[in-house]
Formats: structure tokens, C-alpha cells, sequence
């Protein structure tokens, strides 16, 4: 459920007619003045434009007589509690919808295109499967890390195991030091010289204390975006 931490929209006007410029001018600049927001253009009900204004009012106000002129006779604005999100808003819908006004596509401040990572692991998969299929085996790497006293024993997949399928660096936070590790692709986590079967242990080795390693531990989902380990398990 969305708390009031997570709102990005604070007031809306949508479908609204563009004579209210001319007939009730007055009241309108005491609602947005001085907003941010996102606003769209329509004529009739297909979308023909949608940007972005630190002055809501005089932006759509300018588009009465610019080169959009005649181009629009409706529009919708969503006024938002701050500028922080704005940009990237009115690059996800220009991007999702394409309005005939919109000459550029727009780009996110930090997005990772899903496309190589995809292409990878399809050929990755490809592989395990050619492999599977012509009984070919695949050599495993030597000079792994020794496993931790603690560690050894007859199962060779860590607690992470059943929900990952690649190895992906975490790092852990603890009296405003970071702490690195690496997880693997058979869920064991690397922590200096050794590998610990569980994020507990690995986060028991960096706190020197026992500690939770889902909660402890976090990697970075997509670019910039760092959870804990405990959202794999969701």
C-alpha cells in the first residue's frame, strides 16, 4: 500500500477546456502559479502533446500561440509537490505513447537498457542447453576462494541459490563504512579471502557480530536502485 512518502502527484485538472485562458484566466493562475508539472495537449481526445514547466500556466498559456496554435483545444495538467520527478515523468509517457507533437523521444537521467543484458542470458541459456543436448561439459574456473571453516559441507549451493541465476556484486552499510562482497551464480557469497554458503554468514564475518544478512546485504536491482537481499525472496 502507497504511503504519502511515496507521492509524486499532489493535484490534477484533466480534459479541460483551452478557453479557460480566455475566460477565467484569473482563477487558473491561482492554481498553478508558480507549480511544477507535467501537462498534455489534446485535440478532441487523441494526445498530440505532452511536456514539462516549472510555470504550468505559462507554459501551456505560450502553446495558444505558438507553433502548436491550433493543434490542441483541451489539455490536462498534474501538478507535482516538487521538480525532483518531473522530467522523468514526462519522458516515460512521451516515450510509452509517442505524441504527434513530441519531436524528441526524451531520456531517462539513469536507465539501464534490458536488451544486452536479455541478449546474454539468451545466449547463455542457448549454451546450457547446447551443452545439455550434445553431453558436453563445461569446465568450472580454478582459484575459487576457500570456503569458510563454517561453510564445508556435502551441499555445493548456497542459501541464495533457488533465486538467482547469475552472480552480481552486494554491498552492506554498518557505522558509515561499506562493506563489499560478490555473490555467485550457485548462491554463495564472497567476502574477502572466503565464500560463506548465507548472507548471514558472509554479514556475521564484515559486523563481527551476528547479523541478518538478507537485510544486511543489498544489490543493485537496476541502476542507482540498491535493496536488500530479502526482495528475492519475494
Amino acid at each position: 500500500m502507497a504511503s504519502k512518502n511515496d507521492q509524486v502527484i499532489c493535484q490534477h485538472l484533466e480534459g479541460a477546456s483551452a478557453k479557460l485562458f480566455e475566460k477565467y484566466a484569473d482563477i487558473l493562475r491561482e492554481y498553478v502559479r508558480g507549480r511544477h508539472g507535467v501537462y498534455a495537449l489534446y485535440k478532441g481526445d487523441r494526445l498530440y502533446y505532452v511536456g514539462l514547466a516549472k510555470n504550468l500556466r505559462g507554459r501551456i498559456n505560450r502553446h495558444l500561440s505558438d507553433k502548436h496554435k491550433r493543434r490542441w483545444d483541451h489539455f490536462s495538467i498534474y501538478i507535482t509537490i516538487n521538480h525532483k520527478h518531473i522530467k522523468e515523468l514526462e519522458t516515460l509517457v512521451i516515450r510509452m505513447i509517442k505524441p504527434k507533437g513530441n519531436k524528441q523521444r526524451g531520456k531517462f537521467i539513469k536507465s539501464e537498457n534490458l536488451k544486452l543484458q536479455l541478449a546474454r542470458d539468451i545466449r547463455k541459456k542457448q549454451s546450457d542447453e547446447r551443452a545439455k543436448l550434445l553431453g558436453k561439459d563445461r569446465r568450472q574456473s580454478t582459484g575459487k576462494p576457500k570456503r569458510s571453516s563454517k561453510s564445508n559441507n556435502n551441499d555445493d549451493n548456497g542459501s541464495l541459490a533457488p533465486f538467482i541465476s547469475k552472480g552480481f556484486a552486494v554491498r552492506g552499510n554498518y557505522k558509515s563504512k561499506i562493506y563489499k562482497a560478490r555473490v555467485f551464480k550457485n548462491g554463495w557469497i564472497r567476502f574477502g579471502k572466503y565464500l560463506y554458503k548465507s548472507p548471514s554468514g558472509a554479514g556475521k564475518a564484515a559486523r563481527k557480530q551476528r547479523t541478518n544478512g538478507w537485510t544486511f546485504w543489498q544489490y543493485q536491482r537496476s541502476p542507482g536502485d540498491w535493496v536488500s537481499l530479502k526482495a528475492l525472496r519475494k
